[in-house]
C-alpha cells in the first residue's frame, strides 16, 4: 500500500484532514503527518480535531513518499511561508506523483510554482489566485488533473475527493 506524507499545522480544517485520512487508512495505506515539530499536537480550526505530529519537515524527504495530502483551513497559507514545504510539495508535482489538495491546500502548490497549466479547483478566495497561478480553474467538486493531482473545493465535497484520490492510490 501507499505511504502518504501529510503536511498540516494549527488551523487546518478539522475533517479535511480527518475524513481522507480514515478513508485512506481503511484501505491499508500508510499516513505520515509532518509538520515543524515532531510529537507536537495541531489543532483544527473548528476545534474538532487534534492530530500528534508524527515527523519534523526536517526528518523526511520527499522520496520516501509514494503521495502527499495537503488538507485546507489555514494551514497550507502558514506551511507556504517556510522553503522547505515548498520544495517538498514541488517534489511530488515535478516527480509525477499524486497529490490530493482541498479547499486552501492548493495555496502551497501555487507557492511551488506547479499549477502552471494545469486544471484545478479550491475553495472560491483562492480562485483567482490559481487563475493567476496559470490555472484552468474549475467550479466543480472535484478536478482530477493528468491522473496526478486531485483537488476539490470545500469539505462538501470530500466523499468525491476521496473516491478520486483512492482511485489514483489503487
Amino acid at each position: 500500500m501507499s505511504k502518504i506524507a501529510c503536511v498540516l499545522t494549527s488551523m487546518f480544517e478539522d475533517v479535511e484532514y480527518t475524513k481522507p485520512a480514515d478513508a485512506f487508512a481503511k484501505e491499508g495505506h500508510e499516513i505520515t503527518t509532518i509538520e515543524w515539530e515532531a510529537g507536537k499536537e495541531v489543532k483544527g480550526k473548528q476545534g474538532d480535531a487534534s492530530v500528534k505530529i508524527d515527523t519534523s519537515i526536517d526528518d523526511v524527504k520527499p522520496e520516501d513518499f509514494d503521495a502527499l495530502l495537503i488538507p485546507g483551513g489555514f494551514s497550507p497559507d502558514q506551511l507556504r511561508s517556510d522553503e522547505k514545504f515548498v520544495k517538498f510539495a514541488k517534489h511530488f508535482m515535478d516527480e509525477k506523483k499524486p497529490v490530493f489538495a482541498i479547499c486552501h491546500g492548493p495555496q502551497l502548490l501555487i507557492t511551488a510554482k506547479s499549477l502552471e497549466g494545469r486544471s484545478a479547483t479550491g475553495f472560491t478566495s483562492i480562485a483567482v489566485d490559481m487563475e493567476y497561478a496559470g490555472v484552468n480553474f474549475k467550479d466543480q467538486e472535484v478536478v482530477v488533473c493528468q491522473n496526478q493531482l486531485v483537488t476539490s473545493r470545500t469539505p462538501d465535497d470530500i466523499p468525491a475527493f476521496n473516491r478520486e484520490s483512492l482511485k489514483l492510490l489503487a
